[in-house]
């Protein structure tokens, strides 16, 4: 699609949105979860090893979905479920080095996704654009609203899929 000098926002970032998104699936092929398990590794990372209530609660899904998802990602031994020592009952999530170093691994692909959306623009004006994306998404984005689940609504947006009762991931 050439989107030609035309200023039209909406077909603009679509289109670059679209080439991320085909650029950027196929680094989650062999993930289990696929971008939801990238997700789940990434917020482990990131934050003090959560709880796995505390884990779903932050990327917004629901808990026997993170359970089955959870079971898959300790079976690739990308990540272990440890007891809290404060409370037995509840279990913490921890990134295994197989878990890190996929992790970092997939962030690369992800960054190379990037570039390659972003391929008419020179590294500089990239950075200022995804700045400015950032800004601005956090300015929309609604209090408590899942990543995971307004990603899910842009994607069928664009797929033409319907939205309702969709989960993402």
């Amino acid at each position: 699609m050439d989107v030609g000098g035309d200023d039209d926002f909406g077909l603009a970032l679509s289109v670059v949105l679209r080439a991320y998104l085909d650029a950027a699936s196929a680094v989650f092929d062999d993930l289990p979860g696929g971008a939801r398990g990238y997700q789940v590794l990434g917020s482990v990372a990131t934050y003090a090893p959560p709880t796995q209530l505390a884990l779903g609660q932050q990327l917004g899904i629901d808990r026997s979905v993170l359970t089955y998802l959870l079971d898959d990602l300790e079976r690739a031994e990308l990540i272990e479920r440890r007891a809290d020592p404060a409370d037995r009952r509840a279990r913490r999530i921890v990134l295994t080095r197989t878990g890190a170093a996929t992790l970092h691994r997939l962030g690369k692909q992800l960054r190379d996704a990037e570039q390659h959306a972003l391929r008419g623009l020179a590294a500089d004006e990239q950075a200022v654009l995804c700045a400015l994306l950032a800004r601005a998404s956090s300015a929309v984005a609604t209090q408590g609203e899942s990543a995971c689940a307004v990603v899910d609504g842009v994607r069928h947006t664009i797929d033409g899929a319907p939205e309702a009762g969709a989960v993402a991931g």
